[in-house]
């Protein structure tokens, strides 16, 4: 008999004819995300789930006795109770590598838009500001040639460092729990502890997943470290920043700008005074956001949950939950 498995939003139509292959299955059908008790019903006979977000927790566990896998379409899984999952044997897994180009794309661009100061300007051209003789207000920052700080030397910090050095002759530095003698030896990336990082760092591109360490790791003490001419970037989750300290720290200019796909709140409120800031690029939590990507991470995630209920290993187990 197949496997049952509960999907809680749209997928590709030839994703979930795979998912048919494999498994009987039903799905959540509405745009709005599924209300959690919706979820418990509907997980009362599940074998597996495919989801993208949502809490999956001992609550959550509790109302899916039969529940053996959980796969999540994103490489973030900040939203697994790992203890519970594993107190329950529960294979949990997410969707690395395939999103690295497409995100590192992103961090390039917002750190582009920052220092040139793209937003901004394209909204003084609309609205009719263009005078001739102005050109030193329109001054940004250069690139190329700068030094490029990475804070989290993944697999997406290092496609990252490689568009930098490459495509723009950057000196890259990186800081990470573990050194990287690879990429020291690929890119000629320097390891760097992390108040030298940010002391010499021209960009500062935050990356680390969120974990109790990295919660608000960069707050006031840490951008007070950093160049008044630094352009930070988080590409990461919102709650590895102190907002209010990052605020701050444009407000008064502290540093120069900051390209954001992440806040603490999400969506971000329209009183948050980040959006009323012009040396802030804001954006939707974009990170992964084209057609070919979400559908490829969709794929990975289904292939992922069918090999965990045909006795195969999937092949994106998350870290803590492997063994």
């Amino acid at each position: 008999m197949k496997p049952k498995v509960y999907i809680t939003r749209d997928i590709p139509q030839d994703v979930e004819a795979y998912i048919a292959e494999h498994c009987s299955y039903s799905k959540w059908e509405q745009e709005e995300p599924i209300p959690r008790d919706h979820l418990f019903t509907n997980l009362a006979d599940a074998d597996g789930l495919l989801t993208s977000g949502g809490k999956i927790d001992a609550e959550l566990l509790d109302h899916a006795p039969l529940l053996k896998a959980v796969s999540t379409i994103s490489v973030g899984y900040n939203n697994f109770d790992l203890e519970a999952m594993k107190a329950r044997g529960i294979i949990g897994t997410n969707t690395p590598e395939v999103l690295n180009d497409t995100v590192a794309d992103l961090i390039m661009a917002l750190m582009l838009s920052t220092a040139r100061r793209i937003t901004e300007l394209d909204r003084y051209v609309k609205d009719g500001l263009w005078k001739s003789g102005d050109d030193a207000e329109l001054f940004g920052l250069d690139v190329h040639h700068k030094t490029l700080g990475i804070i989290g030397m993944g697999e997406i910090g290092e496609t990252v460092a490689r568009r930098g050095k490459w495509g723009f002759s950057m000196n890259v530095l990186y800081h990470n729990r573990h050194r990287k003698l690879e990429a020291e030896d690929a890119i000629a990336a320097e390891y760097r502890e992390l108040d030298d990082l940010l002391h010499e760092s021209d960009f500062v591109v935050l990356m680390t997943p969120l974990t109790p360490e990295t919660r608000q790791m960069i707050g006031q003490r840490e951008f007070a470290l950093m160049k008044p001419t630094a352009v930070f970037i988080n590409a990461s989750r919102g709650a590895t920043v102190d907002e209010a300290a990052l605020i701050s720290a444009l407000q008064n200019r502290t540093i120069y700008g900051a390209g954001l796909d992440v806040f603490e709140r999400e969506p971000v409120l329209p009183e948050n005074p980040l959006l009323s800031l012009p040396n802030v690029v804001t954006l939707p939590h974009i990170d992964s956001a084209t057609g070919q990507t979400r559908h490829d991470m969709t794929m990975l995630a289904a292939q992922n949950l069918v090999s965990a209920h045909y006795g195969r290993t999937p092949p994106n187990v998350v870290r803590e939950l492997r063994g």
